[in-house]
């Protein structure tokens, strides 16, 4: 490990560590093709959210608990990549963040797993000031339109571009990443088994269990009058990546009714600039 990085990384230390103390690795945060939300990040935003992102903690599923802090970025890049193309035919461009863990007894089995490719995928939460239509270009922050992400209109597919990012709140090891390209670089295969259809593999199955699980005992922690029966029958029908923005959902609210500090001050920028909207992509 060079005498730059380690220097970078001791810029967030009260003392300052040596090589053999810390554990680093690369990931994607995000980039520009469309995701599964039917969104994309500008490349002028991507470039924005690489020094909004320095410094930024890793946690685990957008829960903004101090224990859930793993990992700190110190030093992130935008990088275009010429051989391959977004979908909406744009060069394909991702952000790329190296961060570092202090090698702990207590997470020497996270770093075995990040290694062996099983905790791999993120997602982040951020803030954007613009987001606009790819059909007619108006800014939705300043009020709708008609047209409907995922459609299409006269050849041209309907996704809601995100421009001018205004903050970066953190960065989560999640099951299933809006962004198909999201993850650790070391292990990433581009492969999510929970886009296979038909029965799936095994890992899928358990993955929307653990999921069912969690967000029936989130809906009972939000005091949801909805009978257990009713909640169950629903999301039984829902694909993972909706049982996940639901689980994230009601975790959210949770946390706000709680007053968690992070999320606090996002609710009060939202409050205060209206225009200003949070993502976790």
């Amino acid at each position: 490990m060079s005498e730059s990085i380690m220097s970078k990384i001791n810029r967030f230390t009260r003392r300052e560590l040596g090589e053999d103390e810390v554990y680093c690795f690369s990931v994607i945060l995000c980039d520009n093709d469309i995701d599964r939300d039917g969104e994309k990040f500008t490349v002028a935003a991507l470039k924005k959210l690489a020094g909004l992102y320095i410094g930024k903690t890793g946690i685990f599923n957008h829960d903004p608990k101090g224990e859930n802090q793993t990992a700190r970025i110190y030093d992130a890049e935008v990088i275009a990549d010429p051989a391959r193309k977004t979908a909406d035919g744009e060069t394909y461009t991702y952000l790329k963040a190296s961060a570092y863990m202090v090698r702990t007894s207590s997470n020497a089995d996270l770093i075995r797993e990040i290694d062996g490719g099983i905790k791999k995928e993120v997602s982040v939460g951020c803030a954007v000031s613009k987001r606009s239509c790819s059909v007619c270009g108006r800014d939705l922050t300043a009020g709708g339109c008609s047209h409907k992400k995922g459609r299409t209109y006269n050849g041209r597919k309907c996704f809601h571009i995100l421009d001018d990012p205004t903050d970066a709140y953190e960065w989560s090891f999640v099951a299933v990443p809006a962004q198909k390209g999201a993850g650790v670089t070391k292990k990433y295969t581009g492969e999510n088994p929970c886009e296979k259809t038909g029965e799936g593999p095994d890992i899928c199955r358990e993955l929307c269990e653990d999921l069912r699980r969690d967000i029936i005992r989130l809906s009972f922690l939000e005091g949801d009058s909805v009978p257990v029966e009713v909640t169950k029958a629903a999301i039984a029908r829902m694909t993972p990546e909706e049982l996940l923005r639901l689980k994230h959902s009601l975790a959210e609210k949770i946390s706000d009714s709680c007053g968690a500090p992070e999320l606090e001050k996002a609710l009060k920028e939202r409050a205060e600039t209206k225009s200003n909207e949070k993502f976790r992509i």
